[in-house]
């Protein structure tokens, strides 16, 4: 090569980086090692030091491998859950819920798939739908997931996730790890009381968990639709008069006659008509409680200005207990209690809400019957007559005319009836006969009323509100709700908060009695075998 074709400039092939430079030889690429983690030839890796006697890192003396304890995973692999199929699927649903995903058993079999598999959206959307239902109704939280799950779990979709809150259901399914999810979510914006809808929509996840029945996604479709359009089983009227037995029951219950009776269901009836009159205009609930709270109020002040020889307390209390939202704070608390704290939340809001309407209309009426002199005594809540018969008869009376203010099935009167008498039964003889706190007998009384409805709501393979709701009827704190709104209209503040206070601490009372007593009778039901319903795990503030 001449000096002249040295100086010429090489093509590119030549300039590229990975040429090899002229001398060097290149030995087989098949054969070298490219990888960066290799240790180049003649390099050693020292071998660390055996750990010497005592060392944190040496093995004890007797060390066996045969005696150690399991890992993280045991030798024999995960033992299996098996639940039992002889208990309602409300419990497997709870349980396996509260399981990781990877420790969930599967399902047997899809019974209810087609032959080309479940539509995964058509079967997101009916489960959706049906928990739309259950939490419009009042249903709690984690039994709303439990039969959310269900509906999912009874068409073969096991990897699926429920969440709900206050006014949002969302869902999402995974088929497998490397499968991209599927989800979906609904907006609840109207709420209704309406338990023989509810006990229908449980009759329908229970036949879709049931192992024996195959319904399609058809006909689930169709009876929901039917469960949707089905009627009140109680016309208006019936309700009207309901409220104003309810109030008059109230009455009798807090040591009112048969003047009081008559006066405390004309001022219930009354408030029920405009709260229905302000419901037909659009307003909002708070200012249906408001107007529903001031005929009472008014008939009792009524009765004091007249000088008629009644006690008009017991009036305006029998008002309150067809009033206060009994339900809406137990089903808060167990929101709570069960770690759905954002619903819990916001169902204590809309107590507070409701409550402070309550206390609106009550309070603006008093304020005019005291300007006007009437002679209301905050004092008389200290000296209410004990007539136990008469107030078995009327807690009986409460909680059945308050179960048909709930759309109940006519079937599960006669059992919330009886409860109710039995929670009276039991807070009468702790309260009066024992002389025990009346906190302290609410949450007995009311732990006995959450214990008996969870048994037969298992029982019966349904719901537990029909059974609880209108049972603690008669535990209302109505009565301290209206003497502190007295007190707080005659100047007297701090009676008057201590008042509300002491009716606040029993409406606690109330909802955890009532949760108590729900979890109690899971120790009479065999959920599972080897697993049993797991609690969460407690940071202890860490």
């Amino acid at each position: 090569m001449t000096e002249a074709e040295d100086r010429k400039p090489q093509s590119d092939e030549a300039r590229m980086a990975f040429t090899p430079p002229a001398g060097v030889e290149v030995g087989d690429s098949e054969s070298e090692t490219t990888s960066e983690f290799a240790l180049p030839k003649g390099l050693g890796v020292p071998q660390p030091p055996p750990p010497e006697e005592g060392s944190a890192f040496s093995a004890p003396r007797g060390y066996s491998a045969e005696d150690t304890l399991p890992g993280f995973t045991p030798p024999g692999g995960i033992p299996q859950v098996s639940l039992t199929k002889d208990v309602p699927w409300q419990d497997r649903m709870r349980t396996m819920l509260r399981m990781p995903v990877a420790e969930r058993p599967a399902p047997e079999r899809p019974h209810k798939a087609e032959e080309e598999g479940p539509a995964v959206p058509r079967v997101l959307d009916l489960t959706l739908r049906i928990g739309e239902l259950l939490l419009a109704g009042g249903e709690g939280a984690e039994d709303v997931e439990a039969a959310m799950f269900a509906v999912c779990r009874s068409y073969g979709l096991d990897r699926c996730e429920p969440s709900v809150t206050f006014t949002l259901l969302s869902i999402s399914y995974q088929p497998s790890l490397v499968d991209d999810p599927v989800s979906a979510a609904r907006t609840v914006r109207r709420r209704g009381t309406d338990y023989t809808r509810l006990a229908a929509v449980y009759q329908l996840v229970d036949d879709l968990s049931d192992a024996e029945t195959h319904i399609s996604l058809e006909e689930a479709y169709r009876r929901l639709a039917e469960i949707r359009r089905n009627r009140h089983p109680y016309p208006t009227w019936v309700l009207t008069a309901a409220s104003g037995l309810l109030a008059g029951a109230a009455s009798v219950l807090v040591g009112g006659g048969l003047l009081v009776f008559v006066a405390a269901a004309v001022g219930a009836m009354l408030g029920d008509r405009l709260a229905w009159l302000a419901a037909g205009r659009g307003l909002p609930e708070f200012y249906q409680f408001t107007v529903a709270a001031m005929p009472p109020a008014a008939v009792g002040v009524a009765l004091t200005l007249s000088h008629a020889d009644v006690k008009a307390s017991a009036v305006i209390t029998g008002g309150l207990f067809a009033l206060l939202p009994g339900r809406a704070l137990v089903a808060g608390v167990q929101d709570g209690l069960t770690g759905f704290y954002i619903t819990a939340a916001a169902r204590l809001l809309e107590v507070m809400y409701f409550f402070v309407g309550i206390v609106t209309g009550v309070l603006v009426v008093l304020y005019f019957g005291v300007n006007l002199g009437a002679k209301l005594n905050p004092d008389a809540a200290l000296h209410i007559s004990e007539r136990p018969y008469w107030q078995i008869a009327a807690s009986m009376l409460l909680s059945l005319t308050f179960a048909v203010l709930l759309q109940q099935e006519r079937s599960t009167v006669l059992a919330v009836t009886l409860n109710g008498g039995v929670a009276w039964v039991v807070y009468g003889a702790m309260r009066y006969a024992g002389e025990l706190s009346p906190v302290a007998s609410t949450a007995v009384a009311a732990g006995l009323v959450g214990l008996f409805g969870q048994l037969m709501a298992r029982y019966r393979f349904a719901s537990a509100l029909p059974y609880t709701t209108a049972a603690i009827g008669p535990l209302l704190p109505g009565s301290a709700t209206y003497f502190g709104l007295l007190s707080i209209a005659q100047n007297e503040v701090d009676a008057g908060l201590v008042s509300l206070a002491t009716a606040a601490s029993l409406a606690l009372a109330i909802a955890i009695g009532v949760n108590l007593g729900s979890e109690i009778s899971r120790l009479f039901l065999r959920i599972s075998s080897p697993e049993k319903r797991r609690s969460a795990k407690r940071t202890r503030g860490f």
